[in-house]
């Protein structure tokens, strides 16, 4: 055989084994459910229906004694001493604070919660850690953004502040059950079993209808 036909045949099976290779990448794409962390979100989809988000969120949680994350919504911003009361029996994790102000849009201040420390100090810690970003916001940023940002931090300022929205909690489906019948929580939506850190999107209380952008054309308060 000369070296002309032998690079002729090395040529045709590469050509062939790409082939191949292509055709069961179309017929078998490859899976990405084996890798929850990073990619799960836990909220209503940007446009979503809040109602047909609130009746498929139930199906979301697990059964009794299978732990999972879950994102525990609420109906209106609550004192940190009622968020405590609220989730109790969970193991909250992050909590996600917002200060409702009128017609005004305001931020959504995601803060771990220190593992180990008793919840009630520990939500008081992420409380003044978000008034301190917030204040950072309030320096650095101009005009509007910057002026409800210096509000959002007096309000968060005082311990009376109703501003905890949501927490993401570690739960089994039995106590997660039991926190959804709870006063005041509109939501709990659980993780997929293995979920380590889901994205967090949670429902706004302005949001009644759908799930969009809420007014910003009321008046900021003096800070």
């Amino acid at each position: 055989m000369s070296a002309r036909t032998r690079t002729g045949v090395l040529v045709g099976c590469v050509v062939a084994l790409l082939l191949t290779a292509w055709y069961l990448g179309v017929r078998e794409p490859p899976s990405s459910a084996g890798s929850p962390t990073g990619t799960v979100r836990l909220g209503p989809e940007p446009g979503e229906d809040v109602a047909a988000y609130l009746a498929r969120v139930p199906a979301t949680l697990p059964p009794p004694g299978v732990a999972v994350p879950a994102l525990v919504q609420l109906a209106e911003p609550v004192t940190a001493a009622e968020a405590v009361a609220t989730v109790a029996g969970t193991t909250p994790r992050t909590a996600v604070f917002r200060v409702s102000l009128p017609r005004v849009q305001t931020a959504l201040r995601f803060v771990g919660l220190e593992p180990g420390v008793p919840i009630d100090i520990a939500l008081d810690s992420a409380c003044v850690r978000a008034e301190q970003a917030a204040g950072a916001d309030a320096g650095r940023l101009p005009g509007r953004v910057g002026a409800v940002a210096a509000v959002e931090a007096t309000e968060l300022a005082s311990p009376s502040c109703r501003c905890v929205l949501a927490l993401l909690v570690d739960a089994d489906g039995a106590a997660l059950a039991a926190v959804a019948t709870r006063p005041g929580v509109r939501a709990v939506e659980g993780a997929p079993a293995g979920t380590v850190e889901p994205a967090l999107s949670p429902l706004l209380p302005e949001q009644a209808r759908r799930v969009e952008p809420v007014p910003d054309d009321g008046p900021v308060p003096a800070s």
